[in-house]
C-alpha cells in the first residue's frame, strides 16, 4: 500500500518553503509520495492574481522534476465548482481503488477552521491528518487538539507565502531566494506577477 500525502494549495507561485515542507514530510514521516493537489481557478470567483491553472501546474511539475517522491497533481481541474475536499478525496478513492493510502497535509492554521469544512467528520473517519506548524492567531478546537486521526508533524517553520512572493514581484524586488529556480526562470519567462 503506497502511503501518499495530499498537499492542497493554490501554489500561486509554489516557493521553496512548499518544497522544503514537502520533502520533509517524505524524509521524515512513512509518507511515500507527496502530491501537490493544485486548487483551480473558480469560475465563480475570479481573482486577477490567480494564474491560469496550467501554468501553476507547470510550475509545481518543474519545480518538483528532480523529487522522485514529489508528484505534481491536477487531478481537481475537471471536477464540478465549487469543489470541497471531501468529493476531491472521493474521486482519488475511485480512480485509485487499490494500492494507495492518502493523507491530508495542512498547516496548523488551517486544522483551527477544519470544522468549517464539508464533511469534516467524514474526512476524519476516513482519512489521517498530517498537520505541520504555523505561526497563526487562534487555537485548534479542543476536539481536535488529541483527535487519532490528526498527527502532529515536527516540520520547520517557514513563513513565506505566495502572496508575499507576488508582492515583492511586481515591486521589483528580487525573489529568486524565495523560489526553486525552475519556478523563476518560468516566471520571469512568462513575465507573471509584474
Amino acid at each position: 500500500m503506497k502511503k501518499v500525502g495530499l498537499f492542497f494549495g493554490t501554489f500561486n507561485p509554489l516557493h521553496i518553503g512548499h518544497l522544503i515542507l514537502a520533502n520533509h514530510l517524505v524524509q521524515e514521516t512513512d509518507l511515500e509520495e507527496v502530491w501537490f493537489v493544485i486548487t483551480p481557478q473558480s469560475p465563480f470567483k475570479k481573482k486577477s492574481s490567480l494564474l491560469d491553472n496550467h501554468h501553476r501546474y507547470q510550475m509545481v511539475f518543474e519545480a518538483v522534476e528532480e523529487f522522485p517522491h514529489l508528484k505534481p497533481s491536477k487531478i481537481e481541474f475537471d471536477l464540478p465548482q465549487p469543489n470541497y475536499t471531501i468529493n476531491t478525496l472521493v474521486h482519488l478513492e475511485e480512480k485509485y481503488p487499490k494500492g494507495y493510502s492518502f493523507q491530508l497535509i495542512m498547516g496548523e492554521d488551517n486544522l483551527k477552521s477544519f470544522r468549517k469544512w464539508k464533511n469534516y467528520e467524514e474526512i476524519l473517519a476516513r482519512y489521517e491528518l498530517l498537520v505541520y506548524p504555523r505561526l497563526s492567531e487562534g487555537v485548534v478546537p479542543e476536539d481536535l487538539q488529541d483527535h487519532p486521526a490528526i498527527h502532529r508533524i515536527e516540520a520547520p517553520i517557514i513563513e513565506i507565502s505566495s502572496t508575499l512572493v507576488r508582492r515583492m514581484h511586481k515591486e521589483g524586488k528580487d525573489v529568486r531566494p524565495m523560489l526553486p529556480a525552475a519556478v523563476w526562470k518560468f516566471m520571469d519567462e512568462m513575465n507573471f506577477y509584474r
